[in-house]
């Protein structure tokens, strides 16, 4: 019958589409606000290169008149250290530096002019700054330079970042 609609009954079950759920789950993990799409993403961990980076990214922020994204990546160490297992599996270790790296930033004076949020990660810092990026559709990545002899033995994130990075990096010394 044209016109008409027949409810369905309130105790059939809908089925709902797999693939729906999925698209779901993958909107909202990449949802992000608005206001900082196209911004300049800085990671940050408190030291001093990092702190540097963070002065020129927010330079850059108000040149453009974008927001800032400021990340910090958490700890996350392999079990296989311990265990001498495979596959590597990872855990979480409590990481309290980003809420006090949050409380440092929302006191600072120098952040006023600039829109910015505080993202925290965990994993590998190349990796999440990158994913970051992607999420925003930042414009640059700004990152401090890694001095010492951890940074010449494995590697600077600044280093392994600008190689596989698929935006521009800034590399503040």
């Amino acid at each position: 019958m044209a016109g008409h609609e027949f409810p369905e009954p309130a105790d059939r079950k809908q089925v709902a589409d797999p693939t729906s759920d999925l698209q779901a789950a993958e909107e909202t993990r990449h949802s992000c606000d608005p206001a900082f799409r196209h911004g300049v993403v800085v990671g940050f961990d408190g030291s001093t290169s990092s702190e540097r980076a963070l002065a020129y990214a927010i330079g850059m922020a108000k040149r453009s008149g974008s927001g800032l994204i400021i990340v910090h990546v958490a700890n996350r160490l392999p079990t296989t250290v311990w265990a001498g297992c495979e596959p590597p599996v990872f855990v979480d270790v409590p990481d309290h530096r980003t809420e006090v790296l949050g409380l440092e930033l929302a006191c600072a004076d120098y952040l006023a002019e600039v829109p910015w949020i505080l993202v925290e990660r965990g994993g590998d810092i190349c990796h999440e700054l990158e994913e970051v990026g992607r999420e925003y559709s930042a414009d640059a990545i700004v990152v401090g330079s890694t001095h010492g002899i951890v940074g010449r033995l494995f590697g600077s994130v600044a280093g392994r970042l600008a190689k596989r990075a698929q935006r521009p990096v800034v590399v503040i010394p």
